[in-house]
């Protein structure tokens, strides 16, 4: 059956989910902010469940069509074919969100769906009360400028959840930006790759994952499995597909370093639970002494953001301290993802392009080096002289504030970590 399916994503990642996409085989529909929709067909799902890095969830599209009110939004749903995947005894919770539309009361815009599926479905199945005990499955409405888009979940838990961090810390960076981070820097076999704040591991673990071919959602279960209308043999097929693309002869390198070296067993544990330990050389260090190996390398890395003034304060002298070091690394490439616009005056060189991003409702920018030193402007510029100061684009239009880290600065080790178990 040929559907329309849409992917979700946080703001900024749109362009790296489409082309992920495409990189399936998939022809796309439409992009908008935080969404992109494409075709496909059953055997589709389970496969961009599985293979796409980017992407928070994966929807059915059953429908879309003007909703100015709660008569047309009722109208509009209970014309949709919700029998087609919905069971006489299956659960089916509603959610949702409006954003710039004249209906504005998500409980009553839930209340009014609700009201019209189980309308739809009470003339199809010739009865009136619907147990829900069944399968569950997720309807969601989606109003942007009156109009009314409905799908169905198959995703379950958000994608980003990989399953391999159990333990994300206080302030964590979601799997999905780690990976369009990975994307963005290009990562090579025959190029060094080292995060020197990497925490937990996932901007390590994700490039592991990407360059040996390792589908994120190889460890990890969709709701998806449970409806009828997707055959289990299709996930199982999706299932042999992604492992068919792990490169077992992969010799990527990664360097994961952090000057917390209690953290460090966490990061091991987490890439063992992802399968790529093999890549990463772990070892305790401080970011601002690294030195630059006789290799081709790249540094990618989420540093503390600091939200307090003091905090703010000694991120300041980090950031600052981060220029003089990073400076003596190049020409390897460096790429820093920090709420900060004001990084690149502090680091004191100008980078070669900002990206603004979205870390869930944390608005952060992706400042990149990728030219010679010596072609690079000496100041740097803050964010806001590089972006129009419109409000930020958020889902909701609420003001978000800054991160908070305890991570800091100290001296390297130059020990290797050492695994601590092997199972």
């Amino acid at each position: 059956m040929k559907l329309t399916l849409v992917a979700t994503c946080m703001f900024g990642l749109e362009k790296i989910l489409g082309e992920e996409i495409d990189a399936l085989g998939l022809t796309r529909l439409d992009t908008m902010d935080g969404r992109v929709t494409f075709s496909g067909t059953e055997a589709d799902i389970p496969r961009a469940n599985i293979a796409l890095r980017c992407a928070e969830r994966v929807f059915v599209h059953l429908g879309a069509f003007p909703a100015r009110s709660f008569a047309e939004l009722f109208d509009g749903v209970r014309t949709l074919p919700w029998e087609d995947w919905v069971g006489r005894s299956d659960a089916f919770p509603v959610k949702g969100h409006s954003i710039k539309s004249g209906l504005t009361s998500v409980p009553d815009c839930q209340s009014i769906v609700k009201k019209a599926v189980v309308e739809r479905l009470k003339d199809k199945y010739g009865i009136s009360w619907f147990e829900e005990t069944g399968v569950k499955y997720q309807i969601e409405f989606f109003l942007f400028k009156d109009v009314a888009h409905l799908m169905i979940d198959t995703s379950g838990v958000a994608l980003h959840k990989r399953g391999y961090r159990p333990e994300a810390g206080a302030a964590p960076l979601r799997e999905t930006l780690a990976a369009a981070l990975v994307y963005t820097a290009r990562p090579r076999e025959d190029i060094l790759f080292w995060d020197p704040f990497c925490g937990s591991g996932t901007i390590a673990i994700e490039a592991a994952m990407m360059v040996s071919g390792r589908a994120p959602g190889l460890g990890r279960s969709f709701a998806g499995e449970a409806f009828a209308n997707i055959p289990k043999t299709l996930w199982e097929d999706a299932r042999a597909e992604a492992q068919g693309r792990i490169r077992t002869d992969c010799k990527f390198e990664v360097y994961a370093s952090d000057i917390d070296e209690d953290i460090l067993d966490v990061t091991y544990e987490n890439a063992l639970r992802a399968g790529v330990e093999e890549y990463l050389n772990i070892f305790q260090a401080d970011a601002r002494t690294i030195k630059k190996e006789d290799r081709r390398g790249t540094v990618v890395c989420n540093p503390p953001y600091g939200e307090r003034m003091g905090e703010r304060e000694e991120i300041d002298r980090l950031y600052q301290q981060l220029g003089g070091s990073f400076k003596a690394l190049y020409p390897w490439q460096i790429y820093v993802l920090t709420s900060s616009d004001r990084f690149d005056r502090l680091y004191g060189q100008r980078a070669d392009k900002v990206k603004r991003l979205y870390n869930g409702m944390l608005p952060c920018y992706l400042y990149q080096y990728f030219k010679p030193a010596e072609a690079r402007a000496e100041k740097g510029r803050t964010a806001k002289e590089i972006f129009d100061r419109k409000p930020d684009r958020r889902p909701d239009g609420r003001h978000v504030g800054g991160r908070t880290s305890n991570q800091g600065a100290g001296q390297r080790g130059d020990r290797p970590y050492p695994p601590k178990k092997k199972f």
